[in-house]
């Protein structure tokens, strides 16, 4: 299975508590078998991930709505908020999705001039074995 071909994948992070909370993102694949995506830097699932790098990922559709029987695959998140590899997530993004992928990064860059803040920060994922 390659989750990089899907168009939404469905990634789980954790709460301390243990309580998975899933979230519809964009996958693109990056070099040595990784996965990417974006989000806000500010976004809950941020902050999870610095408490709990393990992730579940599902293929889904837009709405996070899990496909029957469709496989699930472990893995560890870290998140990046600068640099190169948050430059080549953008990249492929655009490239798969699109001039929907621009009009979400241009609202992000809006939404970051209002708050002048980060406006994207990118989630890198090495899928377990």
């Amino acid at each position: 299975m390659s989750l990089a071909r899907e168009k939404y994948v469905s990634l789980e992070t954790f709460r301390k508590s243990g309580v998975a909370v899933p979230s519809p993102v964009w996958i693109v694949p990056l070099p040595e078998g990784r996965l990417g995506l974006t989000t806000a830097p500010d976004a809950g699932k941020v902050k999870r991930l610095r408490n709990n790098p393990e992730v579940r990922l599902t293929p889904c559709d837009m709405r996070g709505r899990v496909r029957p029987g469709a496989p699930t695959v472990t893995g560890t998140a870290r998140v990046v908020f600068d640099g190169p590899e948050l430059a080549k997530v953008r990249s492929e993004l655009r490239a798969k999705y699109g001039p929907l992928a621009w009009a979400v990064e241009l609202g992000g860059r809006l939404k970051a001039v209002i708050a002048r803040g980060d406006h994207t920060a990118a989630v890198i994922v090495e899928l377990n074995a």
